[in-house]
This record gives structure tokens, C-alpha cells and sequence, in this order.
């Protein structure tokens, strides 16, 4: 019964530090902070089972712009913009072309410069224009599973790779099972990689693709230009990884 109830805390735990899902309040002790990133991809499946269902509802209206733009906001409404301010951060960092303790001071100010609004506004308009050419429900479920091996791959930095600096990451890096939890989290994203496949065949393969070399090139860079890991860059990686499918699933959907 005790380990039950540190299960379902650290579920609480990582809905509120990581969604805008109400959920039980109470006092976090150490113990609750042990497991909750086993249940940081749980967010994402939220959220992709979510643009399934939009997809289902919306699929057969004239109207489809405003399809594709309740689909973008999803995650936005979901996780409160958490990963999105991450972005802003990094990318305001990256085009600063600064010292790494530099870059590192640019990640904890909270104002954002001229180089986050130009990067999110060609996110925003890169994500919404291969989306819109995403039409076979294959591409659509591949998209959907994208949000949950993301937070499956965050997750597994967090516990395995170096924190830049003190910050949320460090703590909860330091408070994890890290044993446990990259264990967890492995299993989750291998079961997660099959289904995938298995479901959605080329489309899977070229999300899993995608992914993948994201995850690549956020641990060569976080190391890199930082030294390591922080909160935002993993909010980064988020982001661009799950940008990252929507154009390479709108690529192959467009051969």
C-alpha cells in the first residue's frame, strides 16, 4: 500500500511540475520526487491521444486551418508552454554566439531577445505548413506517438547525462532513482518504438528517425555550447524533436 502511494504521488508530481492538469496537492518530500520522471511520458500519451481524437472530430470539416491550428495548440494548452519556454531560452543562447558561462546566463534570464520570437515564429509556421500536407491516419497515429518517445528520450538525459549548472533539472536528476528510472523509461520508450512501427510502418520508421537524430544532436550540443544539460535545453529538445517528425512525416507524406 506505502509503495502504491508513492507511485500515484509521483504521478501527481510530474503532471504538475510538467502539465497544466490540475491535480492533488500536497507537501513533495524526496521520496515523491524518486519516480515522477517515470511518469513524464504519461504527458505526452495525454497529448497524443488528444490529437488523435481532434483528428477524428475534425478530419471531415471544411474548415481545416483551424484543424491544424487546434492541433498545434494542444500541447501549448497541455504542458502551459513549459518545453516552448525552454525554446526561447536556448535558441536566444545558441544566436548570442557567446562564451559557454555566458550562454549559461542567457538560459536564466527571463526576458527573451529578438532571436526566440524569430525562432518560435518559424517553428510555429514550419510546424503548421508540413502538418497540413499530414492527411493518412498512419502519419497522423506516428505524430501522435511522437509526443510520448520525447518525453521518453528527455526523461533518460535527465538521469544519464551531465547538468550544466544547479537549476529544476539538477534537482530532479538528484532526487531520482536514477536506476529505476532510466530503466523505466528505456522500457517505456522501446515498447513505445515497436508499437510504433508495428502500427504505422514508414511513417513510424521516419518518426523514430527524426527522433533519434534529435536526441543526437541535442547531447552533442547541450555538451557542446553548455557543458552540459539545464531545464531549457531539455525543454528545447522537446520542441525540436517533435518539429522534427511533423517534417520529416511531411516529407514522406509528400512523396
Amino acid at each position: 500500500m506505502k509503495q502504491f502511494k508513492i507511485w500515484f504521488k509521483s504521478i501527481a508530481v510530474a503532471f504538475s511540475m510538467y502539465s497544466k492538469i490540475p491535480m492533488p496537492r500536497f507537501v513533495w518530500k524526496s521520496e515523491d520526487m524518486k519516480y515522477h520522471l517515470c511518469f513524464f511520458p504519461w504527458i505526452g500519451a495525454l497529448i497524443g491521444v488528444l490529437e488523435v481524437v481532434w483528428y477524428q472530430i475534425s478530419c471531415s470539416w471544411q474548415t481545416s486551418f483551424l484543424s491544424l491550428c487546434v492541433m498545434a495548440a494542444i500541447p501549448l494548452l497541455v504542458t502551459g508552454g513549459f518545453h516552448v519556454d525552454g525554446f526561447l531560452d536556448t535558441c536566444d543562447a545558441l544566436h548570442s554566439y557567446q562564451s559557454m558561462e555566458k550562454k549559461r546566463e542567457i538560459l536564466k534570464d527571463p526576458h527573451i531577445g529578438a532571436f526566440a520570437v524569430l525562432s518560435l515564429l518559424t517553428a510555429v509556421l514550419l510546424g503548421l505548413g508540413f502538418l497540413s500536407v499530414i492527411s493518412e491516419p498512419e502519419a497522423i497515429l506516428a505524430f501522435a506517438f511522437s509526443f510520448f518517445l520525447s518525453r521518453c528520450l528527455s526523461g533518460l538525459s535527465v538521469v544519464l547525462w551531465k547538468s550544466a549548472h544547479d537549476g529544476m533539472l539538477q534537482t530532479s536528476a538528484l532526487t531520482a532513482d536514477k536506476k529505476c528510472v532510466a530503466v523505466v523509461l528505456a522500457v517505456q520508450l522501446l515498447i513505445g518504438s515497436v508499437a510504433l512501427f508495428v502500427l504505422t510502418g514508414w511513417y513510424g520508421l521516419a518518426a523514430l528517425g527524426c527522433l533519434f537524430c534529435s536526441f543526437l544532436y541535442y547531447r552533442w550540443m547541450s555538451h557542446k555550447q553548455f557543458g552540459g544539460i539545464t531545464g531549457d535545453l531539455a525543454g528545447y529538445f522537446v520542441t525540436t524533436s517533435e518539429l522534427a517528425v511533423v517534417i520529416g512525416l511531411g516529407v514522406l507524406s509528400l512523396l
